[in-house]
């Protein structure tokens, strides 16, 4: 009985600290708490198995929001994500290729292009839609078959499609985004896709609400290092900011 209420007692204060810090780390969490690392490591995993956290490499950091479907998280926040568009296309330039794959920001920064001579690749149906009657730009849609959550085309054929292009610019959807974990997703095959174009685009950015930073989801997507813009609101957290600024990364805010 004893052990049990320590054990919530354990995931308790380690819930606390992670809302408090934003992270958490197994070291420091044996040492506070007077066990071993490999207790901790296993409330960890207990913990993220109920979705409480997402573990990484030396501790945990709070599980990336999951918005839903493409239709449902297209009603969140939509005043929020066309002001990360408005900053993410100041990087748009006429000429260019560029690869938007599947998100409801992504979609705001398909609608907020500038009227330039452009190519766009997508594997997302509703981007591909919103761009139909702009004349000036070429479309090419990665097609095969579409996941509905997540609002995209994945698999076998779309890697296909892509893995010839090399775009200018890629805006890839993220559903975490954190300086040591990098950019996370929650889908593995979009996961696998996302990996594949941002590997062969010339400059990779990510455009993501502030709820977004500092967490990351259980699919790896991109390392930190390979990231070069990220595209936030006016009031992410500054230390969050620091870090990915420190590994290289230019940071674009929206205006306050």
């Amino acid at each position: 009985m004893s052990a049990t209420l320590l054990l919530k007692q354990r995931h308790a204060l380690i819930q606390q600290q992670l809302h408090a810090d934003g992270r958490v780390l197994a070291l420091d969490l044996a040492r506070q708490l007077d066990v071993s690392e490999d207790t901790i490591r296993r409330d960890l995993r207990e913990m993220a198995a109920a979705g409480l956290c997402q573990r990484v490499y030396g501790g945990a950091l709070p599980l990336a929001p999951d918005g839903g479907t493409l239709t449902q998280r297209k009603q969140e926040a939509p005043e929020r994500k066309a002001r990360l568009a408005q900053a993410a296309v100041s990087l748009v330039r006429a000429g260019q290729v560029l690869f938007l794959d599947a998100g409801s920001t992504n979609l705001a920064i398909a609608g907020a292009l500038p009227e330039l001579a452009l190519t766009v690749i997508t594997n997302a149906p509703s981007i591909a839609m919103a761009l139909m009657e702009r004349p000036e730009i070429e479309l090419i849609m990665a097609g095969g078959r579409v996941d509905r959550r997540a609002g995209a085309s994945l698999g076998p054929q779309a890697l296909r499609t892509v893995e010839r292009m090399h775009p200018d610019l890629c805006f890839l959807g993220a559903c975490g985004a954190d300086a040591d974990a990098g950019v996370t997703a929650f889908n593995y095959d979009e996961a696998e896709f996302k990996r594949s174009i941002a590997g062969a685009s010339k400059a990779v950015v990510v455009a993501v609400t502030s709820d977004k930073l500092g967490t990351a989801a259980p699919f790896g997507v991109l390392a930190t290092g390979l990231l070069q813009y990220l595209v936030l609101e006016a009031d992410a957290d500054a230390a969050h900011v620091a870090a990915f600024q420190r590994l290289g990364v230019q940071v674009l805010r929206t205006r306050a």
